[in-house]
């Protein structure tokens, strides 16, 4: 739907973007990084997709060494929890996207970064108050328990699924039981065998 100038524009989306094996994992049993490893590789098809379609999604010295600039074309806001956060801290980045506003949410974390907004508490709150808020989607990295803690609030899935199966690790939504539904809109298979599968929140859901 077409937003018209004078009316009430629409709510922003909260869009769960990540890298997932087909068994459902984001990432192996240590939590760390999995960028690059044999379950996760990063092929040039890989690159070539996130370069066109989601460039605001690369950290920032990816972005420089790539020659990338300029704002996001999908998100203005990036949202992660705690495991993900420190995998940025362990490479020495305080702040891996200087290019998007920047939440993470814990509540034993405090601030490396004046750019880096900490939400302690009321996860679900804090997200529907960015939602009513004038700008882009809201792109949520990960992990698994911010994901699955703030599912009642994701409008989109887009997963980069790989064709490899590890078992064990870091689920795509860590918790209880909740089910909710969502319907495919979109998939994109790549070259290395990659599918990008989109879902958008089911209206009954």
């Amino acid at each position: 739907m077409n937003w018209v100038p004078g009316e009430e524009p629409p709510l922003r989306k909260l869009v769960y973007y990540v890298a997932t094996t087909l068994d459902g994992f984001i990432a192996g049993p240590d939590g760390g990084d999995p960028s690059g490893a044999s379950f996760f590789p990063i092929t040039p098809d890989v690159i070539d997709f996130i370069v066109t379609h989601y460039p605001e999604t690369l950290p920032g010295p990816a972005r420089t060494a790539l020659g990338i600039d300029g704002p996001g074309q999908s998100f203005d806001t990036v949202l992660e929890g705690r495991g993900s956060y420190e995998i940025g801290l362990a490479a020495g980045l305080t702040d891996a996207y200087p290019h998007l506003r920047h939440l993470v949410f814990s509540s034993t974390l405090e601030s490396e970064d004046p750019d880096v907004e900490i939400v302690s508490k009321d996860a679900i709150e804090r997200v529907r108050a960015l939602k009513a808020e004038a700008g882009k989607d809201l792109w949520l990295v990960g992990g698994g328990t911010l994901a699955h803690s703030l599912l009642p609030e994701i409008d989109r899935l887009i997963l980069k699924q790989n064709p490899s199966v590890i078992g064990s690790g870091i689920p795509l939504f860590a918790g209880a039981f909740q089910a909710h539904s969502f319907s495919p809109i979109d998939e994109i298979t790549l070259e290395s065998g990659v599918r990008v599968l989109t879902f958008d929140r089911s209206e009954n859901s």
